[in-house]
């Protein structure tokens, strides 16, 4: 990945950094700006080395340290920043499917986004980290088709790309088109067989033939056929198909929009995507809004979470 806003930092010196941020919290009262500048500005590797020196020259955990200095969302934001990407998404999905109710929300946003290969990694970390079995928990808290189609997503399965089939192609469409339009009531099985297993290229290929039979985006039929937590992960997974780091502007767009802020999905959002594609989603965000990412964490935001959330992004783009 080299569309991320984080990269490594040189000259890097974990040790020199463990110092910095072990002075930072010793005492009396935090010295927030030097946490927030060293942890925003080194990459998930170096902030690893950095705990590993603390470790060592202090005999203390890092992330404990932070969790006693630090409060509110500025230390979920900074604890969030130490963990590897895997354990990252293998923690969210953890805390979505745990205790009463369940975030669908997350598991909608990490499974339609995350390639075959990140998936195989997250289930691998969770049944490491959580000595449990991700897809048995998630079918355990879920169910109906919601719950067919993440299971479809948590096998990574989805074919390779390698050259686009037209007949395929057509075929998908006609059958999609038939599976719903076309039919009273919805054939939602037809839905997360085609659009949880077919290759990116080969669906992108399906949503322009399906728009030249039916009349409609695939997105709108979805938006009539179906409802729900179904509805919101077959759109979810249509616009990854599309284009993940648009999904993921538009993601970050409605958590700051209207009264309140989603503190949650914009801290997941900005930490998980900074070292992928966040250069990407801002120029997605500042296409499709009609302002840039930046203005809007500084409109909706404040004091050092703010100042570490704008360090995350990296720039203006207006």
């Amino acid at each position: 990945y080299t569309r991320g806003t984080v990269t490594a930092f040189a000259p890097f010196d974990a040790r020199a950094d463990a110092e910095a941020l072990r002075k930072a919290m010793k005492g009396l009262g935090t010295d927030e700006e030097t946490v927030l500048t060293i942890l925003t500005t080194r990459n998930n590797a170096q902030r690893q080395e950095i705990a590993s020196a603390f470790k060592t020259l202090f005999g203390r955990d890092l992330v404990d340290d932070l969790k006693s200095e630090l409060t509110g969302k500025f230390e979920t934001l900074m604890v969030s920043l130490m963990r590897p990407a895997y354990i990252f998404d293998a923690h969210a999905l953890k805390h979505a499917i745990k205790g009463a109710g369940t975030n669908e929300k997350v598991l909608t946003e990490i499974l339609a986004s995350r390639t075959p290969a990140e998936v195989q990694n997250i289930k691998q970390v969770y049944q490491q980290e959580y000595e449990a079995d991700l897809e048995d928990k998630i079918t355990g808290e879920t169910s109906g088709h919601f719950q067919r189609l993440l299971v479809v997503l948590l096998q990574g399965n989805r074919d390779p790309d390698v050259g686009v089939d037209e007949a395929l192609v057509e075929q998908d469409a006609q059958v999609l088109f038939r599976a719903g339009e076309l039919k009273w009531g919805t054939d939602e099985e037809k839905f997360i067989t085609i659009l949880g297993t077919r290759s990116v290229s080969h669906l992108r290929r399906v949503f322009d033939k399906y728009m030249t039979i039916s009349g409609f985006q695939i997105e709108e039929t979805i938006d009539r056929e179906t409802s729900g937590d179904l509805e919101r992960l077959l759109l979810a997974v249509v616009k990854c198909i599309r284009s993940v780091p648009a999904y993921f502007a538009e993601t970050l767009y409605y958590s700051m929009k209207g009264a309140g802020t989603d503190d949650d999905t914009l801290i997941r959002v900005m930490v998980s995507r900074s070292e992928v594609d966040l250069l990407d989603i801002r120029q997605e965000f500042r296409k499709n809004f009609a302002k840039s990412l930046y203005q809007m964490i500084q409109k909706d935001t404040s004091g050092d979470y703010r100042k570490a959330l704008l360090l995350l992004c990296g720039g203006d783009d207006d």
